[in-house]
């Protein structure tokens, strides 16, 4: 049977990615080096989650599971930074929890206009203009922009409600809803009829609660039989269970005190979420309702057990929900209880908020030495060394050189040397499979470090520009010497002097 209510999806989220920085060189009339003018890559935008009271369902993630922000804009020349990617926020239900796919849970989105942000997107890259400096006048490079995050996270519905009404198939629980609260849930008289919770608000005195009314439960419920798993998740967030039992069943072998040790027992096998704050489902308030009281043969039973229920500590209510019997009295008792849990939500002491700050000698990274097939490997492990390769361009010495002079700075080639490593070992930057692998040589310099330091150009270093005479006198120096040249040359040939290249000779 199709239904509009999804309250379990896994979404993957990708956010966006970085836009590159440019190298480039300001251009003006007169003024050929006008120094670097290469501008910043935006940020790409995050993908967030936040509660809308609008919503009630994921179905909207079930059928589009892949969402995506936008990346940011690169730079361009002239100064001008790319604009920041826009931010995706994906509206979900409140009483939404997120979890990573080992089942961590994340976040708990209760209360309007909460948020969470499920992906963060990439820096964007700096361009030349922000990487000089007084030692690096004109970089003739600009780093790439960050890739955002890519995750998959689960979205699971916990109802939100202060009153869950519990039982098998076909006792009553959506026609009790519907008779309390102004709810309209289907109900017919066959089995699950009820597939999604049904929600209602209740007015007792002046006193307000919802009621949910959660589809039917079988035995192994606890353990996913049927839909139970499904089904007491949406009890979780509940402080008061209400045991509806059907007096007026005709099934063999069934009757209310069995039914609620079945029930009752599914209930103490189920795990809540600690994390969420929730007591055990077996130690919460539970009433009993013992329903269809109008059939004669189902209230004399509920009079016959009402004594040994009591008995074992409930609170027993016997009730009709076709003849409107006994609900007034059901509804203030459920108001006490639910005034009570709040109560003691409010004075539950508030939870300590711990603050770990960075040590001081905290270097940013750590190195972790890897056996594998061809040897020792060494990986280096941390937020900043893993960003900075990613933004580099590899096809670029002088922004090799540049993440070198980073890398060095930050104490990594002294700590490889105290872990073991030696020239030529395979170093890899970057956590799992995306890693940069390279074989490490200390001393290696690279090809922009024979022009002189990187970043830099002689010719912005000249004080003075040449005079008009000083140009004139180069002039006839050059010119002078391809006359001499031509000179020499013609000279030659008239001679008959001929030399052949050292290529084009051949062996005799």
């Amino acid at each position: 049977m199709a239904t509009n209510f999804v309250d379990r999806v896994v979404l993957n989220v990708t956010a966006g990615n970085g836009g590159h920085g440019v190298a480039s060189v300001h251009r003006e009339k007169f003024k050929p080096l006008g120094g670097p003018d290469g501008g910043n890559g935006g940020h790409g935008g995050d993908v967030v989650l936040e509660v809308d009271p609008q919503v009630t369902t994921l179905l909207e993630y079930h059928k589009s599971p892949h969402r995506s922000a936008q990346n940011g804009k690169p730079g361009a020349g002239d100064e001008r930074n790319g604009a920041d990617g826009d931010d995706l926020v994906l509206p979900v239900p409140e009483g939404t929890v997120v979890k990573d796919r080992d089942g961590t849970i994340l976040a708990d989105l209760v209360g309007f206009g909460s948020r969470y942000v499920a992906a963060a997107g990439g820096r964007g890259g700096l361009g030349n203009k922000a990487l000089a400096s007084q030692r690096r006048k004109a970089p003739g490079f600009a780093l790439l922009g960050e890739p955002g995050e890519s995750n998959d996270i689960v979205l699971e519905l916990k109802t939100l409600a202060d009153v869950a009404l519990i039982g098998f198939p076909s006792a009553g629980k959506s026609s009790l809803v519907s008779v309390v609260s102004a709810a309209k849930p289907k109900i017919a008289d066959y089995p699950f009829t009820t597939l999604v919770p049904n929600l209602g608000v209740v007015t007792a005195g002046s006193q307000r609660f919802t009621i949910a009314d959660v589809p039917g439960l079988i035995p192994g419920a606890s353990q996913g039989k049927g839909l139970g798993l499904e089904f007491l998740r949406h009890v979780e967030r509940c402080s008061v269970l209400v045991h509806v039992i059907d007096c007026a069943t005709l099934e063999p072998g069934r009757d209310p005190m069995s039914d609620l040790d079945t029930i009752e027992h599914e209930l103490s096998e189920y795990v809540a979420d600690e994390s969420l704050g929730g007591k055990p489902l077996s130690e919460r308030t539970r009433i009993v309702v013992l329903n269809k009281a109008d059939v004669p043969d189902a209230r004399e039973l509920a009079e016959m057990v009402k004594p040994d229920l009591e008995a074992r500590g409930l609170e027993v209510f016997i009730v009709s929900a076709v003849a409107h019997q006994g609900l007034k009295e059901l509804t203030f008792a459920l108001a006490k209880h639910v005034e009570q849990a709040r109560q003691e939500v409010e004075s539950a002491v508030p939870a300590r908020v711990i603050v770990r700050p960075k040590a001081m000698d905290d270097a940013g990274f750590r190195i972790v030495k890897e056996g594998g097939t061809h040897g020792t490997l060494f990986r280096i492990v941390g937020d900043r060394p893993t960003r900075w390769v990613r933004q580099t361009d590899f096809s670029n010495d002088e922004a090799v050189g540049y993440l070198a002079d980073r890398l060095n700075r930050l104490g990594i080639e002294e700590e490889l040397f105290k872990a073991g490593a030696v020239p030529g070992s395979t170093v890899l930057i970057g956590p799992g499979d995306n890693a940069v692998v390279f074989d490490w040589e200390p001393t290696l310099q690279a090809g922009a470090e024979l022009l002189g330091n990187r970043g830099t150009d002689l010719r912005l270093e000249e004080a003075s520009r040449p005079s008009r005479a000083e140009k004139r006198d180069e002039f006839h120096n050059r010119k002078d010497g391809q006359r001499l040249a031509r000179e020499e040359l013609a000279a030659e040939r008239q001679a008959g002097v001929w030399t052949e290249h050292e290529s084009y000779r051949t062996e005799e």
